[in-house]
């Protein structure tokens, strides 16, 4: 098969940096092949990315050695400019992408450039609409989109070009469960049908494993390579069942729900505790709340309360109002009706209550990690320099305590966001999807400190497509739709015979079990 994608002892150092951010990379992607691309937050992920089109080192500067060529052509002697028309790329921040309003019309920008004939913009741009479910929205403004949509309409944007190569960095992060479905299963027939090349980075890997021919995994810089069972086992990587695999001994280690069900026959396990939680009185209480943005509804007749010791998780499909009842919620979106209330009183942003948002720049105006940590508690009068270095402890951030925060990867910088707020001190915290961007250590230490914040007498609710994440912190679920509440309880009550919601390990075993960690402490051998 011929190359798509050729890294030649490629080394790369951005600017004023004492560590490579690529080291020797050797690497060969065939023609039309789906490559996953994994590892730990700040491992080198985006960058590799950023070599094959070009953007390292043209845009970002450093130092660059060796060579990376696209079907021939070299990514050094030919600028990204010139390399449009054969590779396109989709950042993790799909609004650093856009540059019209309308999506129609973001959709042909890149068409335009390339002078692509008015007869083939218009075919190409029905076609990606229907791909990607886009159709409805085509003359909405990307300002008025939901994370998820904007996020859809980024690789559409992407697609109509008609590259060779597709590259995307976490294209489903703020993606439903159905959504990425849906993209992914539209990557692998443009794989299969047309012979694309899709090389994709992601951190939720239950939703791509099964569709990897090439495991890709950066390690601090330095890359291997190989078939996506073995490689990913080797580096500890991989879904939730094959963390299950490693927990329970299994000799296979299955990528996919499918393939674990072939093991799982093997062995029984006991009925699973469903027992009701004790909830206390509630502290956050919205009763009959409406919101809308101009004409449009958001959120109709909704009635919801949060208690102290108890972690929420928000969830639905992309649209259904899950940020604007959050930002109702915290004072920051006006009630068109109903009454928002904490402890009786109304929020204050920032001491009762605090959120932190989908786009943690919205929050980081500070020149290093740990000055913008320190500057939250100093607003409250507090200048403990123990409480900003346990608070960076505690979010893996310690190493970074000098860094610039725009210097760091996505997750990071929504990790300094979050300690950022945390430091606020308010009782109740809301976040809006803080998993993005993150790995499985990292999203294990924010799961733990959420679970550690509300056994401390603290509210916690998330919004957040990451059903893993709710299958292993949350105690409440509370599933919106069309800005309504259609279920509320707990995770096995809601997700548990769910098609689009239910984690991996319910999905093998049933309802009532929900992480690798409670499956393996109770299998038996049949």
């Amino acid at each position: 098969m011929n190359p798509a994608v050729v890294f030649e002892n490629v080394t790369f150092s951005y600017p004023e940096s004492d560590e490579p951010a690529l080291k020797d990379v050797s690497l060969v992607i065939p023609e039309g092949s789906f490559a996953l691309v994994a590892g730990r937050t700040g491992s080198g992920k985006s960058t590799l990315l950023r070599a094959i089109n070009g953007l390292v080192p043209h845009f970002s500067g450093g130092t660059f050695e060796g060579r990376v060529e696209l079907q021939g052509r070299s990514t050094i002697d030919q600028p990204p400019r010139y390399l449009a028309g054969v590779v396109a790329f989709v950042p993790q921040d799909p609004d650093a992408s856009f540059v019209l309003d309308r999506v129609e019309d973001e959709l042909a920008y890149a068409m335009e450039n390339l002078a692509v004939p008015p007869v083939t913009m218009r075919r190409r741009v029905e076609e990606v609409l229907d791909l990607m479910s886009l159709a409805e929205l085509r003359d909405r403004s990307v300002r008025s989109l939901s994370g998820g949509e904007r996020q859809r309409v980024a690789v559409a944007a992407a697609l109509t070009a008609g590259p060779r190569i597709l590259v995307l960095d976490e294209p489903t992060s703020q993606l439903d469960p159905q959504g990425a479905e849906d993209v992914l299963a539209g990557l692998q027939r443009l794989v299969h049908d047309l012979g694309l090349t899709v090389v994709l980075a992601e951190h939720r890997l239950e939703r791509v494993a099964g569709f990897a021919d090439l495991a890709i995994v950066c390690d601090a810089g330095s890359v291997s390579a190989g078939e996506p069972e073995p490689t990913l086992s080797e580096a500890g990587l991989g879904p939730p069942v094959a963390r299950l695999a490693r927990l329970a001994g299994w000799a296979e280690t299955p990528l996919t729900v499918r393939d674990a069900r072939q093991v799982a026959h093997r062995y029984r396990l006991p009925e699973p505790d469903l027992a009701p939680r004790f909830r206390q009185p509630p502290v956050l209480e919205l009763v009959g709340v409406g919101a809308s943005y101009g004409s449009r509804t958001a959120l109709e007749d909704v009635s919801l309360s949060l208690s102290p010791g108890e972690v929420a998780a928000l969830i639905g499909r992309n649209g259904a109002g899950k940020t604007t009842l959050l930002r109702c919620a915290t004072g920051l979106h006006e009630v068109s009706k109903g009454t928002v209330s904490i402890a009786g009183d109304p929020p204050e942003p920032g001491r009762t209550i605090a959120l932190c948002p989908q786009e943690p720049g919205t929050v980081l105006y500070k020149d290093t990690v740990v000055a913008e940590v320190a500057a939250t508690f100093a607003a409250r009068g507090l200048l403990d320099r123990d409480k900003v270095s346990d608070l960076l402890n505690r979010f893996g951030l310690a190493a970074h305590a000098s860094d610039h925060p725009r210097d760091l990867s996505a997750g990071e910088q929504l990790l300094v966001a979050t300690a950022a707020i945390v430091a606020t001190g308010a009782s109740v915290l809301l976040l809006d999807e803080p998993t993005r961007g993150l790995d499985p250590e990292s999203k294990g230490l924010l799961g733990g400190f959420l679970r550690d914040f509300a056994s401390r007498g603290g509210a916690v609710m998330f919004a957040t497509h990451d059903v893993e994440l709710v299958a292993a912190v949350a105690d409440r679920v509370v599933l919106l739709a069309g800005g309504e509440v259609i279920a509320d309880g707990s995770p096995s009550e809601v997700l548990g015979d769910s098609h689009v919601f239910s984690p991996q390990m319910t999905r093998v075993f049933g309802p009532g079990w929900l992480t690798p960690e409670q499956v393996a402490r109770a299998l038996v051998p049949s």
